[in-house]
């Protein structure tokens, strides 16, 4: 999931806990070009308060438009928009046909509840499968696998399964010139971006807007619940020996699907021996480590470096997912 999908069920609890209905949209799927993916979010309570995406635009204004009328009461409905065809709906510039299920939440304990446990898997604590029954409107939550689709829905009456996990997740451990263009990177990709920096020096150097920076020795942050799941990378970016072999020590031993850390090929071969000798690391868990990091393209600039290591984390993010 993206950050912003974290920021729409915050919302949407809001909402609810503030006795408010909520009208809660999740992409089913898409067809040709489409800038969300099946899974994402989009909540409005009026016209004029709405968060999230569902087409960068277009299809929300559309959306919008209709709240109040009597269709969009219904408690569950599937939308379709971009053929142009179908009950009169839009054509996105984009050429794209997008599918969105459309619930009408009222303000309920059982609601609140239904979206606390929402938030805590969003957030990496669990994974779980949300069903939603088109039939009655009902709606479960269970456990998930890391296999199932993040939706699962066979069209006509039949169930959504909604897959809910962790947002995409980029930890970084120190801030360096490569790793500010990788907070832009990173952002712009749909990741939710925690720097981590215990110099105070460089906390006054720099300033990085969009992600949170967590002032702690990076490795105690890693180490701490909930700091990584499954969907996150973690990178290491100081050239700061103590800094990157502590990091790499403890990171290859969590669940992450990317770990990786700056240097060149003579300092990663160093690099690699120190692990083994210090960490007693055998040759499997040592080949987790992605050094040098990032796609080999010639790079020679901080941006450059900075792409390299993006497309490198997408590139294994998408192989995994």
């Amino acid at each position: 999931m993206q950050p912003l999908d974290v920021k729409v069920v915050e919302q949407v609890l809001a909402w609810l806990n503030n006795s408010q209905p909520v009208w809660f949209c999740t992409v089913l799927s898409t067809w040709g070009s489409s800038p969300r993916e099946p899974g994402s979010l989009f909540a409005a309570c009026s016209a004029s308060e709405w968060v999230g995406s569902l087409s960068g635009g277009c299809v929300e204004d559309e959306f919008l438009a209709q709240l109040g009328s009597p269709e969009s009461l219904q408690p569950v409905a599937i939308k379709r928009y971009g053929d142009g065809q179908s009950n009169g709906e839009i054509r996105l510039p984009c050429g794209g046909i997008l599918t969105v299920c459309v619930e009408y939440i009222q303000p309920t304990k059982t609601w609140v509840k239904h979206f606390e446990d929402y938030l805590d898997a969003i957030r990496g604590r669990r994974l779980l499968t949300r069903t939603i029954d088109l039939k009655s409107a009902g709606v479960s939550l269970s456990p998930a696998s890391v296999s199932q689709s993040p939706v699962d829905w066979q069209g006509g009456e039949s169930p959504v399964f909604v897959r809910i996990g962790p947002a995409k997740r980029l930890i970084i451990a120190g801030i360096s010139p490569v790793a500010e263009y990788c907070v832009q990177f990173a952002l712009a990709l749909g990741f939710e971006v925690i720097v981590c920096e215990h110099r105070q020096e460089e906390l006054a150097r720099v300033t990085l807007s969009g992600c949170q920076i967590v002032p702690v020795f990076p490795a105690d942050y890693i180490l701490q619940p909930d700091a990584v799941h499954g969907q996150t990378a973690i990178v290491s970016l100081t050239h700061d020996a103590r800094v990157d072999d502590t990091t790499m020590l403890d990171a290859v031993n969590t669940n992450a699907f990317y770990v990786g850390v700056m240097g060149s090929k003579r300092t990663s071969r160093n690099r690699a021996e120190r692990l083994q000798r210090i960490g007693q690391l055998d040759d499997q868990t040592l080949a987790k480590i992605h050094m040098p990091i990032g796609l080999d393209i010639g790079s020679k600039t901080p941006a450059e470096i900075a792409l390299a290591v993006m497309a490198d984390i997408v590139a294994k993010y998408r192989a995994v997912h």
